[in-house]
């Protein structure tokens, strides 16, 4: 029996799912970086694949975009497919000290939305990655040789004319990429008990207005892919 959602049968997803955005992105995922990838959603073009990593069993699913996109996939992930860890990977724009390209690895996501609030009795959640992930993620950094931060990251709900005071506060507080989906991702899987991480490549800067040629930002999504796939085989073995 599959979810409300995702049109797999059950024991159809791994136990452990990259979580990008954009449908197309985990196809290419799966087919780059994947042995033997099967195509096991496509519901409202949703595509989701799973294959082996080194031959671990993993999925590869867009899961959308912003907080209430991302947490529908997750919770059915976690709640009917028995998913254990899921880890975000995409882009965000870049604050600060941090350069186009550079890749963040989410240790925190604050947000401006307030689902967090409403599942946490309208309360202030901290919002975490799961140690064992960020860990796991910053080892597999070093072997591949990748310059990767330990980052705090601010998940909003809008893209276009959002706080045109935001990047001072966000600055001040040293958080150093905005995208909309982490905090959201976080807080779900500390209340579903499931290892979640955000892997993310820079691909603006929202101070200096740089940004990532499209063919390069390619090329940096597949480089967060296999880190986060590498990190998920050192969390398994450690």
């Amino acid at each position: 029996m599959n979810s409300a959602h995702i049109e797999a049968d059950v024991g159809a997803i791994a136990d452990t799912v990259l979580l990008p955005g954009d449908p197309l992105r985990a196809r290419s995922v799966a087919h780059e970086l994947l042995d033997a990838p099967v195509e096991v959603t496509a519901r409202r073009n949703m595509l989701g694949y799973t294959g082996r990593w080194r031959g671990i069993p993993v999925s590869v699913m867009g899961g959308g975009m912003g907080i209430p996109s991302t947490a529908i996939y997750a919770t059915e992930l976690a709640r009917v497919y028995g998913v254990r860890r899921i880890v975000r990977i995409g882009t965000c724009g870049g604050i600060g000290e941090v350069q186009v390209g550079d890749v963040l690895l989410a240790q925190s996501g604050s947000t401006d939305s307030r689902f967090n609030r409403v599942q946490f009795g309208e309360h202030d959640l901290a919002a975490c990655a799961d140690f064992r992930l960020l860990r796991a993620a910053v080892d597999a950094a070093v072997a591949l040789d990748l310059d990767a931060r330990v980052a705090h990251v601010f998940s909003t709900d809008r893209f276009y004319s959002g706080d045109a005071a935001l990047i001072d506060h966000l600055r001040r507080h040293r958080i150093s990429g905005v995208e909309m989906e982490t905090a959201g991702l976080y807080g779900l899987a500390m209340r579903e008990n499931v290892q979640a991480l955000a892997v993310l490549a820079v691909s603006d800067h929202l101070e200096t207005g740089a940004s990532m040629p499209a063919a390069e930002r390619e090329l940096g999504l597949a480089r967060i892919a296999r880190l986060a796939l590498a990190a998920v085989e050192t969390a398994r073995i450690a």
